[in-house]
């Protein structure tokens, strides 16, 4: 399926490229081949390539001087994408607590959405989430696939300290802080995982295409689970899928 797309400068080295405004699987595919073919044409003016919900951004080395011509080539190789759904993605097992010391605005949605904690964090470790794009924070992962039950709006004034590895809801998506900062979503637990690590060849594990879940632990076993990642000995579940 080709999505009718448009193209735009932005800024003076880079073109934007939308698709249509939705949070949608098959836009994200359509996006990443894109983005594949791009790269396969190895062009060296090209430096980064940085895809969001329902856009990619091309960026290069020097300041276009003739926009017109890159969006053409653009426009030419987008003809040749075929979306492959015999892609490899990997599936990653998030290990989170769901403990009160962690969940600290558990009971506000609890209220909310008249729904016990027990049934929030059912729902939100049943769901099997896509990985959108990284963004906002290195390593910060943009999660689409949340339970519509679990829909919350984002606090209308935000915390100016959320701590490290806390597990948020913000309107329809979830995600987890992968450091700490200020931040205005929901925090319902905490993973003791690493989600970036600029010392590693890939400093965030998860690319988008992949899939999330979140496996819920005790508070015993998140404190053993980050002694094993303080000592670089932690190894995160996963498993290969395809399509």
């Amino acid at each position: 399926m080709a999505f009718i797309l448009t193209y735009k400068p932005f800024g003076e080295r880079s073109v934007l490229v939308e698709w249509p405004a939705l949070i949608d699987e098959t836009i994200l595919k359509d996006i990443i081949a894109f983005k594949s073919v791009i790269e396969e044409n190895k062009i060296k003016s090209i430096v980064e390539l940085k895809t969001a919900y329902n856009s990619l951004l091309i960026s290069y080395n020097l300041i276009c001087r003739n926009f017109e011509n890159e969006i053409n080539w653009l426009k030419n190789t987008y003809k040749s994408v075929k979306l492959n759904d015999d892609r490899l993605s990997v599936l990653w097992k998030i290990p989170v607590c769901y403990d009160a010391v962690f969940g600290i605005d558990l009971e506000v949605i609890s209220v909310e959405k008249k729904l016990s904690k027990e049934a929030i964090i059912k729902r939100h470790t049943q769901a099997v989430y896509t990985v959108y794009f990284i963004g906002f924070l290195p390593g910060f992962l943009y999660l689409g696939g949340l339970d519509e039950a679990l829909y919350m709006s984002r606090k209308s004034t935000p915390r100016l300290q959320i701590e490290k590895g806390a597990v948020a809801i913000g309107g329809n998506q979830t995600g987890v802080y992968p450091m700490s900062s200020p931040g205005g979503w929901n925090i319902i637990g905490n993973s003791p995982i690493a989600f970036f690590n600029p010392n590693l060849e890939q400093p965030c594990f998860a690319k988008p295409g992949d899939r999330i879940v979140f496996e819920p632990i005790t508070l015993k076993g998140y404190k053993g689970i980050k002694a094993l990642v303080e000592a670089g000995m932690y190894q995160i579940e996963s498993e290969v899928l395809y399509g």
